[in-house]
């Protein structure tokens, strides 16, 4: 019997649970399969919230010939042989056929530029799915020959949903007398996938039988899966969890658990690169100022790993990792840009104060554009007091030094030269 994952695949949008950003009345992908004119896309979202399927659905949908490539086992003869073949079904004005390519991620450029010619040409209609950013991933010419959606984890009540639905409409669960009286460990192991929220339902509900009132509790739930949370699964389960886990050991300055975590992804064949651009990340938002040669540390690690691959590479992945556990922390500059962008957003467009616009032309000139804008150089210790906010947002503080050596001595030399305005 297939899995109830695949059992409860849904076959139509109106049994698609989820993502009604994209496919509820009115959304934008609905209106594109509704009409008929698909784009070529890039699905985006964490495991388990429907890209393989939704690609499935807009293909029955529009009854178009849908051919499948997994970017782990398909090189780019498998993508050429595979474009042939759509190549062949396509006559006259007959509608594109769909390929669709899981983990696109992990196409290499090569493989990616394969596909270019089918795409321009129109002798393919590209679904990729993906749980890794296109824009690194995806290179630029594919990507702006494609719409890039965004699918989201599933909120609880859809979640809640999902299994309600599966003990009533699978062939094997409804014939079974089960009740669910709580449903937060499910939840919870869960985290927002709904394939892994089914593989846990049916993990759950594998000793019930039939005649016999059976309880979903949350301990029933945690026992059953206890000897499973070991499981590092690069391509979704635990993925996000161990990657979690990680950063926040670096985060809270932690070295064994940093390289413990950074073992479970090398030993789970995590790719080097995601663990390196995790760790760049991590400097600016967790090290920032307090030591900004973190942020070069992590790009030194990223190059190096690079050149050399796989096994030397967990040396240097070790090597920043605690480094970045041991270094000190602050996140002054990562809530600085999120208030600025707030400020913004509530703010809208201010004028930007005449005496610091630019000003190549005669014209500018004449309309006061520069003027009363004072060279800093010109001045002692290269510094002078004058405004650079609209007025409207005049005196608001955005950033705040961290409590650490580094950012006192900051503080210390905005408070000599703005005095007030930068006392903190």
């Amino acid at each position: 019997m297939p899995p109830l994952a695949e059992r409860l695949r849904p076959t139509s949008l109106d049994d698609y649970i989820g993502q009604a950003h994209l496919v509820g009345p009115g959304a934008v992908l609905r209106n594109s399969i509704e009409s008929g004119k698909l784009p070529s896309m890039i699905l985006w979202g964490p495991p388990g919230v429907g890209k393989t399927t939704l690609a499935s659905i807009i293909s029955h949908q529009l009854k178009r010939p849908f051919y499948t490539l997994s970017a782990i086992s398909s090189g780019v003869k498998d993508v050429r042989e595979t474009i042939e073949k759509a190549q062949g079904q396509k006559f006259f004005s007959a509608a594109n056929p769909i390929l669709f390519i899981d983990e696109i991620h992990r196409f290499n450029k090569s493989q990616q530029d394969s596909l270019l010619g089918a795409v321009e040409k129109g002798i393919v209609t590209l679904i990729g799915a993906t749980t890794e950013n296109p824009s690194f991933e995806v290179i630029s010419a594919l990507l702006s020959r494609c719409q890039v959606y965004v699918l989201k984890h599933l909120e609880k009540q859809e979640l809640i949903h999902i299994v309600n639905n599966a003990l009533q409409k699978d062939e094997y669960l409804h014939e079974l007398d089960i009740e669910v009286a709580e449903y937060e460990a499910l939840l919870l192991f869960s985290g927002g996938d709904a394939r892994k929220l089914l593989n846990v339902l049916e993990l759950v509900t594998n000793p019930a039988k039939k005649g016999e009132r059976f309880t979903i509790t949350n301990a029933m739930v945690e026992d059953a899966i206890q000897t499973n949370l070991a499981i590092y699964d690069k391509t979704g389960e635990m993925h996000y969890d161990i990657a979690s886990a990680f950063i926040k050991s670096m985060r809270g300055s932690d070295p064994n658990a940093a390289v413990y975590w950074l073992a479970r992804m090398i030993e789970g064949g995590e790719d080097v690169e995601f663990i390196a651009r995790r760790m760049i990340i991590l400097a600016s938002e967790d090290i920032g100022l307090a030591n900004p040669n973190a942020l070069l540390m992590t790009m030194t690690c990223w190059d190096a790993c690079r050149a050399v691959g796989f096994p030397e590479a967990r040396i240097i992945l070790s090597q920043c990792a605690v480094y970045l556990a041991t270094s000190p922390k602050s996140n002054s500059t990562y809530l600085a840009i999120g208030q600025a962008q707030e400020l913004v957003r509530q703010t809208g467009n201010l004028s930007v104060p005449l005496h610091i616009r630019n000003a190549p032309t005669k014209l500018m000139k004449d309309l006061d554009y520069g003027k009363g804008y004072q060279y800093a150089h010109d001045f002692s210790l290269n510094f002078v007091e004058q405004e650079f906010l609209p007025k409207e947002v005049q005196g608001k503080r955005l950033f705040e030094p961290g409590q650490n050596p580094s950012e006192e001595r900051l503080r210390q030399w905005l408070r000599e030269r703005w005095k007030e305005k930068y006392g903190y």
